[in-house]
């Protein structure tokens, strides 16, 4: 049945309509609101890809009932976030039976004080006397054990295989609603702008094309940077001696996607070094962080994001920082993206739609 024409109906009957349209869209954002960051990653993702998977399609133009595209490229996102879960979880499982016999030494003989805890720089001897008293002898390992076993970080760790099923179940819808995003994509495109023209006019479809070029420029002004940071510290890494330089490598990639996060990790390889006893090659690991994540951040990023948000890396930074406070890591997306489509949103206001861009 085609809808009344809005002229057609009175005011009531209006008001009407529009209250039972927003108790409904109430009613399903509440029945989903559990697996709307499964549905928002899926966006996010068939966005950043899209013109990568239209290329495709005109490489290999699919039949009336071919599923085999969207399929690989669903997999092929997939596979991007599974290998170095993977790789992550294998390395922890080799890394908690050396902890275990850790912990198994402890208890029965204690642990000895580190030769380079003589050696800091700055209270060398308290940090020894407080190793002796707390770690040299069984009885004092054994009490610090007992403490850290009822700590709440532990009791909290507790919980860490449901949460993981949680995410593994999230991570399952993202993937499903993403082929269904590749295979039905240009249908979904086309209702979606008539929508927005029937709701907003002409505007709609543009804040709409300002948040799509968001988040492609975030993604590459965020991923693909944070993956060219990982990659140059992981080398150095590699270079250094620092243990375990490809998860390192990994976490440095996924610290740097948030601006200024990849000192985080580079900063505790530079630890590790120290304790080693390589105090030049952790200088080297530090001055090559400072050094890579300084030209990322104030050249390389602000010419990837801005360019093609037409937003003062100011607010890119803020709608970032913003974004993963309150979305956490949506928020590295939905930031931007929120204040770029606000920023079109004043420039027509106060300027026109042909206004400029600054």
């Amino acid at each position: 049945m085609n809808p009344v024409p809005v002229a057609g109906v009175s005011r009531p009957q209006y008001a009407a309509r529009l209250v039972m349209a927003l108790v409904l869209a109430g009613l399903g954002v509440w029945t989903l609101h559990r697996y709307l960051p499964a549905l928002i990653w899926a966006g996010i993702l068939a966005i950043a890809v899209w013109p990568l998977y239209q290329r495709a399609l005109r490489r290999w133009p699919p039949g009336k009932h071919n599923i085999l595209l969207p399929s690989a490229f669903t997999l092929a996102l997939a596979l991007i976030f599974i290998v170095p879960m993977v790789l992550v979880a294998v390395q922890a499982g080799k890394e908690i039976h050396t902890l275990y016999d850790s912990i198994a030494q402890a208890r029965t003989d204690g642990i000895p004080s580190p030769a380079w805890l003589g050696h800091l720089p700055v209270g060398s001897q308290q940090a020894t006397s407080w190793w002796q008293d707390n770690l040299a002898t069984p009885d004092s390992a054994n009490a610090l054990l007992q403490k850290a076993r009822d700590s709440q970080f532990v009791s909290n760790s507790r919980e860490l295989g449901g949460e993981i099923a949680h995410r593994a179940v999230l991570f399952g819808f993202t993937l499903l609603t993403l082929f269904f995003l590749f295979k039905d994509g240009d249908r979904f495109t086309a209702q979606l702008r008539q929508a927005s023209e029937r709701a907003f006019g002409p505007a709609g479809e543009r804040v709409g094309r300002q948040i799509i070029a968001s988040v492609h420029g975030t993604v590459d002004g965020l991923v693909l940077v944070g993956l060219g940071e990982g990659f140059i510290l992981g080398t150095g890494y590699v270079v250094a001696g620092v243990p375990h330089p490809t998860l390192f490598g990994l976490f440095t990639a996924i610290a740097a996607m948030v601006p200024f996060g990849a000192p985080l990790v580079f900063g505790v390889a530079a630890a590790l070094l120290v304790i080693q006893g390589s105090m030049v090659s952790a200088i080297v690991i530090v001055a090559l962080g400072m050094i890579v994540t300084f030209v990322a951040d104030h050249f390389v990023r602000p010419t990837l994001i801005g360019s093609v948000t037409r937003l003062p890396f100011l607010w890119v930074l803020l709608g970032i920082l913003g974004g993963v406070e309150i979305w956490g890591l949506l928020g590295l997306f939905l930031g931007p993206a929120i204040m770029a489509a606000l920023m079109l949103l004043w420039r027509e206001w106060t300027v026109g739609p042909e206004g400029p861009a600054s």
